[in-house]
């Protein structure tokens, strides 16, 4: 009884999540409906009559239902895809959005730097190494991005570190590509290396977030003698 009770809770949310899907998808795509329908409509119709054809209309129509709810799944989805990138696309810490949904094997620190400006760069480790992803304006956000790359090289070593810029630009990545940006990328890391570069990683930055920083001017007594360090 329980596992049933769990099934029937699973069903239900995932048909609410599709309603919500589909909901968010038609105000951004209003014929959303209507195309996936009639793709559903002439796939179904095409195969079916194939059937009629060679006199097996039962096989041929189940199999024309199957392929007709695929094809509208698929459809269906790219334009969910197209519509929500749509939607975040220019708003800030979409980009970190689409690093959190990358998939397994990558770890996400979003806002790693960010400026006045609200220019920011995020941080995704992988067996392709260190990406760090840049989105605001592409002449300021480079400084951003040298920023960390020194950074990276000092912590991690031996991991390669690549950047990415978000945008419609030359040379940039539109956020809609960011994920197969980085899933294209070759991978070279181990399990193990990736962990270790991760743990390296949030050690840094335990540190540096815990560091105690003084209030208001240094003291004399802690500044250095002219001519000589402190000691």
């Amino acid at each position: 009884m329980a596992r049933k009770a769990n099934a029937d809770s699973e069903n239900t949310g995932r048909l609410k999540q599709i309603a919500l899907t589909y909901k968010m998808t038609r105000k951004a795509d209003p014929k959303v409906g209507l195309v996936v329908g009639g793709l559903g409509i002439v796939v179904f119709g095409v195969i079916l009559g194939v059937g009629f054809l060679i006199g097996h209309p039962i096989y041929l129509g189940i199999l024309g239902f199957l392929l007709a709810f695929l094809a509208m799944a698929i459809v269906f989805g790219r334009r969910a895809e197209r519509a929500a990138f749509g939607q975040m696309e220019g708003k800030p810490g979409a980009a970190a959005a689409v690093l959190e949904n990358v998939g397994r094997g990558w770890t996400t620190t979003p806002a790693i730097a960010m400026n006045r400006s609200q220019d920011v760069v995020h941080r995704a480790v992988g067996k392709a190494g260190v990406v760090l992803v840049a989105e605001g304006n592409p002449n300021r956000v480079k400084s951003l991005l040298a920023a960390e790359k020194r950074k990276m090289a000092r912590i991690v070593v031996d991991v390669p570190v690549h950047d990415i810029i978000v945008g419609d630009g030359e040379g940039q990545v539109p956020l809609k590509k960011v994920r197969t940006t980085l899933l294209k990328l070759p991978r070279v890391l181990t399990g193990a290396q990736v962990t270790a570069a991760n743990d390296r990683l949030r050690a840094m930055g335990d540190l540096m977030s815990n560091m105690p920083l003084p209030k208001g001017p240094m003291p004399k007594s802690a500044r250095a003698p002219r001519g000589g360090k402190m000691r």
